[in-house]
């Protein structure tokens, strides 16, 4: 039996972060990450659309807020200092209606409290900032330290350190059973290994890994499913950072947004579409039926109990599967963009969304729960890959 005084389930952008973090802490410790794919990024950490969030859309009392703006500034730093591809573009976000217009002011007040730099301006400021915007109520709301940087050049870097500071990855392989009580678990591959503490990144699996453990009873993961058009190489339209909605605070998602990669490709999207398996991404392939029944269980439930408006919100976001419905979204950002503006994209992503089962609620903060010396990393989505460097030192610090 193999014994690791750290042991890290999922090389996510988390479980990479929380290895680099006790490496500083402690660079003779002896760590090892369970990974169940054969490579890094290839879910969430690897799918997400590469934005540093500066932190201005979570309440100040929240982990989110805590960790947003500092995993920022700590993800530029680490980028500068280890020549990284990061641009620093800035984002708008604009009202697409009146309503929209009294949460600006909830979103700069978010912004001050978290230590966000940002300024609400005019629909002249606008104009000089990002010409193709268009606000309602011709304010905004602007962020010049959002940033983009490219996931799969992080995530390959921060492993390439950790191999170099001894840290063992183990590829295709998974825990499928834990006796907490002698600190130990056992692999697909039919191997026991003893550990000083664990730590579950798993994502899109974390709620699963951690009933193993006898954690995490109240909550259950709904899979939603983000997909994207991108701008034309033929279109005229070009942008100089980020556009996005204000966004429905009632809910853990953000709207069709423009997302702007590193090597200058622009996207719309993404929705946020229920789907029917933790990896469903395309097609029928990924959708798990056992799994699948207990998805639509509880998306049924929230559909009928409407808790956070989740009924309209369904009903918005099952139209953009038709095109004109989300050319709509992105016009109301955009109004120059055409059909012809907007093509297919293979660009999709599952968005882990935490369900809390007793308050038949989406859980909109960081999760975490802890028993004996294991920790469980339960809801960790966006903007956890920005948060990550901070997030980690909580995770191991508390």
């Amino acid at each position: 039996m193999l014994s690791y005084d750290l042991i890290v389930l999922g090389a996510g952008i988390t479980g990479l972060s929380v290895a680099r973090e006790q490496i500083s802490l402690n660079p003779s410790a002896n760590i090892l990450i369970i990974e169940k794919e054969m490579a890094i990024g290839l879910h969430a950490s690897g799918r997400n659309s590469g934005v540093l969030h500066s932190g201005i859309y979570y309440p100040s009392n929240s982990l989110k807020a805590r960790f947003c703006s500092n995993g920022a500034k700590l993800m530029r730093q680490y980028c500068d200092e280890n020549n990284l591809s990061i641009m620093r573009c800035g984002k708008v976000i604009l009202p697409t209606n009146e309503e929209n217009d009294l949460q600006l002011d909830v979103l700069n007040k978010r912004a001050i409290q978290n230590g966000v730099e940002v300024r609400l301006i005019s629909g002249s400021e606008l104009a000089e900032i990002e010409p193709e915007a268009f606000s309602f109520t011709l304010r905004a709301l602007y962020s010049p330290d959002t940033a983009i940087v490219d996931p799969h050049i992080i995530l390959n870097s921060i492993m390439s350190d950790l191999v170099k500071s001894g840290v063992t990855f183990h590829f295709g392989e998974k825990v499928i059973s834990a006796n907490p009580d002698n600190s130990t678990i056992r692999s697909n591959q039919n191997k026991t290994y003893k550990y000083g503490n664990l730590v579950n990144c798993t994502g899109q699996f974390s709620d699963m890994v951690s009933k193993i453990f006898d954690v995490g009873s109240d909550y259950v993961l709904l899979p939603f499913k983000g997909f994207y058009y991108q701008l034309s190489k033929k279109s005229n339209l070009s942008f100089n950072g980020l556009i996005y909605p204000v966004p429905d605070l009632n809910v853990p998602f953000l709207g069709v947004h423009s997302v702007k990669l590193v090597n200058g490709d622009v996207y719309f999207g993404p929705t946020a579409v229920p789907a029917f398996g933790r990896e469903h991404y395309h097609g029928v392939k990924g959708v798990n039926f056992s799994d699948a029944s207990s998805i639509i269980y509880h998306l049924f439930r929230q559909y009928l109990g409407n808790k956070q408006e989740f009924r309209a919100f369904t009903h918005q976001e099952m139209n953009k599967f038709i095109k004109k419905n989300f050319l709509a979204s992105a016009k109301r950002l955009i109004p120059r963009l055409t059909n012809d503006s907007l093509v297919k994209s293979d660009k999709v992503g599952i968005r882990a969304q935490l369900l809390n089962k007793k308050s038949s609620e989406l859980v909109m903060d960081f999760i975490i729960e802890r028993r004996g010396n294991t920790t469980h990393v339960l809801n960790a989505v966006s903007p956890a890959f920005t948060s990550a460097f901070s997030f980690a030192k909580y995770i191991l610090n508390t």
